[in-house]
């Protein structure tokens, strides 16, 4: 079973109603936005962020033209400042690739430890859309059962945070 076939199992063995998609590799939210479209969906921007000695990871969903500082996001967690991850944690704790990194991973044992940060203006949204830890494929469903069936099934520590856009 592939991880995304992995991630459809999990989803349905909970009972959490999901739409899903095939595609062209998408690597940028540029290459979401058609997703978006035919799933009626927003697809949340992930990246996953670790501390400099790299004994805890986060992945940060947010929205997918926010802009954000790292140092903001550590400050607003009580980390110490936080930097992008290498590809080969994120796969090693997500399985997931650059371009296909999803909260989604969190299913999976090695994602232990993980936490989620969320940009608390997704919070709300009807329809979140998420790679399946593949990004040929991605799932959409609502934004009530992501935050209120699939996090708690997870049992991932979550932290909510305000990313405000800004100026440079």
């Amino acid at each position: 079973m592939s991880d995304a076939e992995a991630v459809f199992a999990f989803l349905e063995e909970r009972g959490i109603a999901f739409r899903a998609a095939s595609h062209a590799p998408a690597y940028t939210m540029a290459d979401c936005a058609a997703v978006d479209r035919t799933l009626g969906a927003l697809t949340v921007k992930n990246i996953f962020l670790t501390t400099k000695n790299q004994k805890r990871c986060w992945l940060c969903i947010t929205r997918p033209d926010a802009r954000f500082r790292t140092a903001d996001i550590s400050k607003q967690i009580g980390s110490s400042r936080l930097s992008f991850a290498p590809e080969e944690m994120l796969f090693a704790r997500l399985r997931c690739h650059g371009g296909s990194a999803s909260p989604m991973g969190l299913i999976f044992p090695e994602a232990a430890g993980v936490g989620l940060i969320v940009d608390a203006a997704l919070r709300g949204r009807e329809t979140l859309a998420f790679h399946p830890c593949d990004n040929t494929r991605t799932l959409a469903m609502s934004g009530a059962d992501f935050f209120g069936r699939f996090l708690p099934a997870v049992e991932v520590e979550t932290v909510d945070v305000e990313i405000h856009d800004f100026i440079e």
